[in-house]
C-alpha cells in the first residue's frame, strides 16, 4: 500500500502537465481529465519500478491515448475538420475561464490552471490546431508546445524520427497559414486588456471608427451558439466583424473581465447564468481574433462560478 501512495505521488507531480497535453491535443477538459486517468491507469498495470523516466513515460501514453481518441472521432465522424457550408468549421475547443488578473500570469492561481493556461497564445491558436489531422495535432503539439523531441514522438505515432519532424513542420505550416488566427500575441497584458476595453467602449456607443481602429484588417470572428449548431460560425475581415459588434451594446451591464487561456477575455452573465465566454487575441495593437462560446450546456460543463465573476 506505501508503495501504490508513493507511486500516486510521483504521478500526481505530472498530472498538471499531462492534462495540459491532453487538453491542447483533444481540446476537450472532460475528455483531458480521461485521457490523464487511462495514464494513470496504465501505470499501476505497467508497475513505476518498470519506467526508467516517468516523465517521459507518462507524456508518451498519455500522446498515444489522446491520437486514439481522435482516431476513435474521425471513424464515429463526430467532428469533421471542414464544414459542409461557407463560413462553418468545427467546433471551438474548451477554454480555460480563471479571474482576470491571471490573464498574461501562467504562474497564477493553481498548478493545473498554470499549466492549462501556460500557452499564451491561448484559444485562437487552439483553434487553428483542432484542424490538423490528429497525427500532425499530436506531432505539432507535442513538439512545439511542449519541447519533446521527435526520437519520442516518432514511435508515438508509428513513424520514424525524420517522419515525425516532417509531420510536425507541416502541422507548423499550415498554421502559419492561417494568418492572423497563428499571430503572437503582444507581450504586455495590460496593453491587450487595453485593447479588449476600447473595443468595448467603441461597441458600446455603436462607434464603427472606433471599432475599425482596434481590429486587425483580417481579424476573424468564430462563435459556437448551441447544441443544434454542428459547426462554429465564422466572419473574417475588420468591417464585417465591426458590424457584428455594434449589436454587442445590450450586453455591456453584463460584461465582466476574465482570463481565457492565461489572455484577456470576458464573461457575459445575467440572472445567475454566464451566457457566454469571449475570448481575444491581440497583437501589434489590435485585435485579430475574437471566439465565442455561447452554448449553454458546454458553458455549464466548464464549472465557471458567475459568483465569483463579480
Amino acid at each position: 500500500m506505501r508503495e501504490l501512495f508513493s507511486t500516486a505521488a510521483r504521478f500526481e507531480g505530472h498530472r498538471p502537465r499531462l492534462r495540459a497535453i491532453a487538453h491542447r491535443i483533444l481540446g476537450s477538459t472532460g475528455e483531458a481529465d480521461d485521457a490523464v486517468q487511462e495514464t494513470w491507469l496504465r501505470l499501476e498495470r505497467t508497475g513505476i519500478e518498470n519506467v526508467d523516466d516517468l516523465g517521459a513515460w507518462t507524456t508518451t501514453v498519455t500522446g498515444r491515448v489522446c491520437l486514439n481518441l481522435l482516431r476513435s472521432r474521425e471513424q464515429r465522424r463526430e467532428e469533421p475538420l471542414e464544414a459542409d457550408s461557407p463560413g462553418g468549421g468545427g467546433r471551438l475547443p474548451d477554454p480555460v475561464v480563471g479571474p482576470a488578473w491571471a490573464a498574461g500570469a501562467s504562474g497564477a492561481g493553481d498548478p493545473e490552471s498554470a499549466a492549462l493556461t501556460a500557452d499564451a497564445v491561448g484559444w485562437a491558436l487552439m483553434v487553428v490546431v483542432q484542424e490538423l489531422n490528429p497525427v500532425e495535432r499530436v506531432a505539432f503539439v507535442l513538439h512545439d508546445l511542449f519541447a519533446v523531441p521527435y526520437a519520442e514522438i516518432g514511435p508515438l505515432v508509428e513513424r520514424s524520427e525524420d517522419a515525425a519532424r516532417q509531420l510536425a513542420s507541416r502541422a507548423r505550416r499550415r498554421v502559419r497559414e492561417q494568418g492572423t488566427r497563428g499571430a503572437v500575441p503582444d507581450g504586455d497584458p495590460a496593453g491587450r486588456r487595453r485593447v479588449v476595453d476600447a473595443f468595448f467602449a467603441a461597441a458600446r456607443e455603436g462607434d464603427l471608427d472606433g471599432l475599425l481602429s482596434v481590429l486587425h484588417p483580417e481579424v476573424v470572428l468564430r462563435s459556437e451558439g448551441g447544441a443544434r449548431d454542428r459547426y462554429t460560425t465564422r466572419i473574417a475581415g475588420a468591417a464585417e466583424v465591426a458590424g457584428q459588434a455594434v449589436t454587442f451594446h445590450r450586453f455591456a451591464p453584463f460584461v465582466h473581465p476574465v482570463s481565457v487561456n492565461g489572455a484577456e477575455g470576458v464573461a457575459v452573465v445575467a440572472g445567475g447564468r454566464v451566457l457566454s465566454v469571449m475570448g481575444f487575441a491581440v497583437a501589434g495593437g489590435r485585435i485579430v481574433a475574437i471566439d465565442v462560446l455561447a452554448d449553454p450546456d458546454r458553458l455549464e460543463g466548464l464549472g465557471i462560478d458567475p459568483e465569483a465573476l463579480g
